[in-house]
This record gives structure tokens, C-alpha cells and sequence, in this order.
């Protein structure tokens, strides 16, 4: 119930941002292009050692402005994102050492496990900048709900089931190593920030640091599922583009 008032919250404030206008009035929209790479990871519960999986992560971007209020530049972000996410688990042994199979006499091939996943992802963000809006720096901040619709997954790994080990694993979690994923709809909250340079006859250019926290699951999770939890955790680093469509008519804008 926590995961669900927080989201409500989110929404909330994100659509407080939407309203009346008691600054000075802006009707800029802007549409582009984003890339970046992505650290992903999933919150088991009972948990399961994991380093962090990198992947892609690209689409479309579309911002309007709608006021600045003081000197804060307020702003709604939206983006459809194709990204690479899962996890890679981390299989080590009790004495923190990797665990090989016992006709591996070279040592040559830990015993490795990853999950590739493609979701389709779309944040929606309050956006506040500080700084030059048509031409210099900015600095933003942003905070909003996302929802992310699976596509497809793979697996990357050696493990073969029946081959004994020369040391066993620290770690007795494996049911997420054979199980395809069940909720096919994810959605939590995204949160970020960074710097745009901006030019009146070039566009915006704009480099991003995000974490996004899952509220939803990938397992089912009621008491007679095997996890009662195992949500997604996503730094991303990211470069956008920007271009304006519509931009406010007024000569006092920086």
C-alpha cells in the first residue's frame, strides 16, 4: 500500500506543476532526441547478489514550458524510451572467492548469470531549472512517476544444471535463474538532474544523471509466490537534444 501513496503523491505534484500560472507566462515547446547507458539491477526479496548490468537506453523527448516562477523555470518532461535492463548476478562462494565447475581445471570460466530485458519506458516529470533559457547554462532537477511496458528477454550464462562445483555458492537463491517474468507492466518514480547549454539558432543540449526506483514487481508476490519482492533500481546517464517547435515572443528572455 506504501508503493501505491507514494506514486498517488508523485502524480500529484507533478500535476500541481500543470496549473494556474503566477509567474511569468512561457509557452515554449521543445521535441528531440536522448541516449544513454544504463546500470540496472532488481531488488530481490530473499535476496540475490547481483553487480550492476549495463545497457542502452534511447528514444524521444518532449518538454513545454510553462512558467518561471521567481527564478525557478517550470516545465513538463515527457519521453518514450526503448531500454536494455535486467541484472547480472554476482556467484561467489562462502569465502567470497568465484565458483567454477569441477572439469573446469583451468579456472578459465566462472560460473556467470545475466537477465537482458527490453521494456519500453515513459516518464513523465516536473521539471525546475535554474540559469539561461535561450542562450547559456541551466541547471534542472526533476521528479515524476514512470510506467514501463515489457517487450522481450534473454539469458546470457554458462550454468548447467547436474554438473558439480568445486565450491558451492554463498547464496541458495536460484528459482530467478529458470523463472520468465510474470508482470509484463512496470511503473514507479524516476528522479534527476543536470546541465543544458542552450543556443537560440542551435537548440539545447543537455547531459542528465537519473535514478529510477520500481514500485511494481517482475514476480508475482503474494505469500505463496516465491518472492515478495523484485523490483528494478536504474542509474542512467544520459545526453539529450532538443529543439523548439514553439517558443514564447518576449525579448526580456535570457
Amino acid at each position: 500500500m506504501k508503493r501505491y501513496l507514494i506514486l498517488l503523491l508523485v502524480v500529484h505534484c507533478s500535476l500541481l506543476a500543470t496549473r494556474a500560472q503566477v509567474g511569468e507566462y512561457r509557452n515554449d515547446l521543445a521535441v528531440g532526441v536522448s541516449a544513454g547507458y544504463m546500470l540496472s539491477s532488481v531488488g530481490f526479496v530473499p535476496e540475490v547478489p547481483q553487480k550492476q548490468l549495463g545497457g542502452m537506453t534511447g528514444g524521444v523527448t518532449f518538454r513545454y514550458t510553462c512558467e518561471k516562477y521567481f527564478k525557478s523555470v517550470c516545465a513538463i518532461v515527457a519521453e518514450v524510451n526503448l531500454v536494455q535492463t535486467g541484472w547480472k548476478e554476482n556467484i561467489m562462494d562462502m569465502d567470497n572467492q568465484p565458483v567454477y565447475y569441477v572439469n573446469d581445471k583451468e579456472k578459465a570460466n566462472p560460473l556467470s548469470y545475466e537477465r537482458h530485458m527490453k521494456y519500453v519506458q515513459v516518464p513523465i516529470m516536473a521539471r525546475l531549472g535554474w540559469g539561461r533559457e535561450r542562450k547559456g547554462l541551466q541547471g534542472f532537477i526533476q521528479l515524476g512517476p514512470q510506467i514501463g511496458f515489457f517487450l522481450d528477454e534473454s539469458t546470457t550464462s554458462n550454468l548447467q544444471p547436474g554438473i558439480g562445483k568445486l565450491t558451492e555458492r554463498s547464496s541458495k537463491i536460484e528459482a530467478q535463474d529458470t523463472m520468465a517474468v510474470q508482470k509484463k507492466f512496470d511503473y514507479g518514480i524516476a528522479v534527476g538532474g543536470g546541465i543544458e547549454f542552450s543556443h537560440p539558432k542551435v537548440g539545447h543540449f543537455i547531459l542528465e544523471g537519473r535514478y529510477y526506483y520500481g514500485l511494481g514487481d517482475i514476480y508475482k508476490n503474494s505469500k505463496s509466490d516465491f518472492f515478495g519482492r523484485s523490483n528494478f533500481g536504474q542509474i542512467v546517464i544520459k545526453a539529450t537534444y532538443l529543439f523548439d517547435l514553439i517558443r514564447t515572443k518576449n525579448d526580456k528572455i535570457k
